[in-house]
């Protein structure tokens, strides 16, 4: 009776613990065709980071955590995480590490697409698939890239930069 009453017990917990609304489980939208034109439309008129990663960059898994935290302390971030890895990733791996990272609360997406040169090609003809990947995008769209690894800094003054001057 105590095994089953332990059993019953943890089953209980890991299912509460993966329910979506948990603050844990990280909601990971699927990357197709369409959705870097969707994220343009949805965030146009604000200054927006987007973050290109994958689990088995080396550089991300260093950089990931430092996002979250400038994402907890900087309420005027507006974050959106692509998963673009050029090796195909598990879901829950990707949601894990989202979770680790403190970017629960960001807009995450993971690339969905056998032709994930389509899906690259719609946000830069010219970008090859080299991740990390950011992009600072700007109230008027404008784009400023950074290849490699993000400075937390950089984005803290590029944020400050982006705020609305006073009249």
């Amino acid at each position: 009776m105590r095994r089953w009453a332990m059993a019953a017990l943890v089953s209980a917990a890991m299912a509460l613990a993966a329910s979506p609304g948990s603050s844990a489980q990280p909601q990971v939208h699927e990357f197709v065709r369409g959705s870097w034109k969707e994220i343009r439309q949805a965030h146009a008129g604000r200054p927006i980071v987007v973050h290109f990663w994958g689990v088995t960059c080396g550089p991300c898994r260093v950089e990931m955590p430092l996002l979250g935290k400038l994402l907890k302390e900087r309420r005027d971030l507006d974050l959106v995480t692509v998963n673009a890895d050029l090796v195909p990733d598990e879901p829950a791996a990707v949601s894990a590490m989202l979770a680790e990272s403190g970017l629960a609360s960001a807009e995450n997406w993971m690339f969905n697409d056998a032709f994930v040169e389509r899906l690259r090609f719609e946000i830069d003809p010219q970008w090859q698939g080299d991740i990390p990947l950011t992009l600072l995008i700007g109230r008027d769209g404008a784009i400023k890239t950074i290849e490699g690894s993000v400075d937390p800094d950089a984005v803290r003054a590029w944020l400050d930069a982006q705020a609305p001057r006073a009249k």
